[in-house]
């Protein structure tokens, strides 16, 4: 194991550096403000657990390929039981190469499968109605984990003030090494959107393991997209 944590660090730190500078670089370049881009938060209390995420995607500049992406959850039980804790906090650096397509570089905390730096591939396309993110990379570790994830939102106008809010996230780990499923779940919600306000039903499938160990959680979420 502390082999391991030493290789990630090995190639950790040089990959952030070139990906920190080369970012800083054209950000100086465009000289341009960066627009206001939401930064969504969710909290939904299920009948199982407490949730909560926040994902934050942004420029560098309005005229830079490079951009920042963090999808970070956390869910606890309401016994404070340990086992039931989880949290994964990717920290990532996309290059925009066209039209949504890119790359993607950074690092993965995660309670389940540990801590890796990382490497993939990303395409985006968002409008009015639809918001979709997929990501596929490689974990830079001794496991050779691979992973699968994407969130889909569907938000057509019901009234001039009020939109349905539907989303489809998704997330899969697979140890390469060992041939075996590491992580993964199925978050579902169902609701309507006020402006920056989005309320509704919820459901959180995840699995755990080569085993899978299920552990369903369904309840209410509150969102609402931060300036």
């Amino acid at each position: 194991m502390q082999v391991s944590n030493l290789k990630s660090k090995r190639y950790l730190l040089p990959l952030l550096t070139i990906l920190f500078f080369i970012g800083v670089f054209q950000s100086a370049l465009a000289q341009e403000f960066v627009p206001k881009v939401p930064t969504p938060v969710e909290f939904m209390a299920g009948n199982n657990r407490m949730f909560f995420q926040m994902v934050v995607k942004k420029k560098f500049t309005p005229e830079s390929r490079f951009g920042f992406l963090s999808v970070s959850s956390i869910a606890a039980s309401y016994d404070n039981n340990m086992e039931d804790l989880d949290f994964a906090s990717p920290v990532l650096i996309n290059y925009n190469i066209y039209k949504g397509f890119g790359l993607v570089g950074g690092t993965s905390i995660n309670n389940a499968v540990g801590f890796a730096p990382l490497l993939g591939a990303q395409h985006s396309f968002t409008n009015k109605e639809w918001v979709a993110v997929t990501i596929v990379s490689a974990f830079l570790h001794s496991k050779r984990n691979v992973e699968f994830f994407g969130i889909y939102e569907y938000k057509p106008t019901l009234t001039p003030k009020t939109n349905l809010y539907t989303r489809i996230q998704m997330l899969y780990i697979h140890s390469t090494r060992d041939n075996l499923h590491a992580r993964s779940f199925l978050q579902l919600r169902a609701g309507l959107k006020k402006n920056a306000f989005n309320f509704g039903l919820g459901g959180n499938l995840d699995q755990y393991g080569p085993e899978k160990t299920f552990k369903p959680n369904y309840g209410v979420f509150v969102g609402w997209a931060f300036q």
